[in-house]
């Protein structure tokens, strides 16, 4: 099991933060931004870069990655990495908080959420005096399908 608790990247006071802020506006990163935004959960690069290709056709590879570093610095995506060790991709902070349990021998990931689980994140900050403002569990196992196998 792996908690990363990382502070927000709001209000702008670090010079990353700051960047993100005064960045240029950019097309490509705005269609890139959109196809994260658009219902596809959990896309991987290359994912990525097929879905704005058909928005805004000639972006290249390079930029979806440099677009993606750049976004989630900002706190506008988020990237976790599953057991196939292919970084994925999701819009950041727009939608619900949750947790994901990913298998480590077919690679399948799966959203979740407990309330109880939530509680105990609070208490632990809590007791070293510290306050999250966002958090990211992973849980590494297998799945019940590869269980079975």
């Amino acid at each position: 099991m792996v908690i990363i608790i990382t502070m927000p990247r709001k209000p702008f006071k670090t010079l990353e933060a700051r960047a993100c802020q005064a960045a240029r506006h950019s097309k490509r990163r705005e269609v890139i931004f959109e196809v994260l935004n658009s219902g596809h959960s959990h896309l991987n690069a290359e994912e990525v870069h097929h879905e704005a290709r058909k928005r805004l056709p000639g972006i290249g590879i390079a930029t979806v990655y440099r677009a993606l570093k750049f976004l989630c610095g900002c706190g506008q995506a988020s990237e976790f990495i599953p057991a196939d060790g292919v970084a994925r991709y999701e819009p950041g902070g727009s939608r619900a908080h949750h947790d994901h349990l990913i298998c480590t021998s077919c690679g399948r990931f799966i959203e979740a959420v407990d309330p109880a689980i939530e509680r105990l994140q609070e208490k632990l900050a809590a007791r070293h005096g510290f306050k999250p403002t966002r958090h990211k569990l992973e849980i590494y196992g297998i799945c019940a399908g590869c269980a079975g196998k």
